[in-house]
């Protein structure tokens, strides 16, 4: 099933510590013409939680993407991966790292922890945003997801 097809909006959930980088990323997605609900994390554990539905977060809904920045404060973005992926109620969430890292390693590192996408943050503005759309798109509208996620 796409994402896109459901009546229901779909659940983004973005990891991401940097204001700059979290604002810019929400206005993207606001700009877009996806119906969905967009949550943000700034840290790692903050994500797990949600994820996990915990604490302040125990009525959070099961997010159907997640972006997810590398270098987090305290529990990075790689731990978030690893633990995401080696989870069996999550690992079926498409994770999306979005990154300013272009160092191999990270990008083997991070499709070796299985994420589903890894790209690089443009700097500039509009590319930034046609890259979210493009994301989103895809993730929305053309990939087929198991209804049971």
């Amino acid at each position: 099933m796409t994402l896109g097809s459901q009546e229901r909006p779909v659940q983004i959930l973005l990891v991401e510590d940097n204001p700059a980088d979290a604002r810019l990323t929400q206005e993207a997605i606001r700009d877009t013409e996806f119906h969905h609900s967009l949550h943000h994390a700034e840290d790692g554990e903050e994500a797990m939680e949600f994820l996990r539905m915990e604490g302040e977060y125990q009525d959070a809904p099961r997010p159907d993407l997640i972006l997810l920045d590398l270098n987090l404060p305290g529990m990075d973005g790689r731990e978030v991966l690893a633990e995401v992926k080696s989870d069996q109620s999550l690992g079926m969430i498409p994770v999306v790292v979005l990154t300013t890292s272009t160092a191999q390693q990270d990008l083997l590192y991070s499709y070796g922890l299985r994420a589903n996408s890894y790209v690089n943050k443009p700097i500039d503005r509009v590319r930034f945003n046609s890259m979210i759309k493009s994301v989103l798109d895809y993730w929305v509208n053309v990939s087929t997801l198991p209804d049971d996620r």
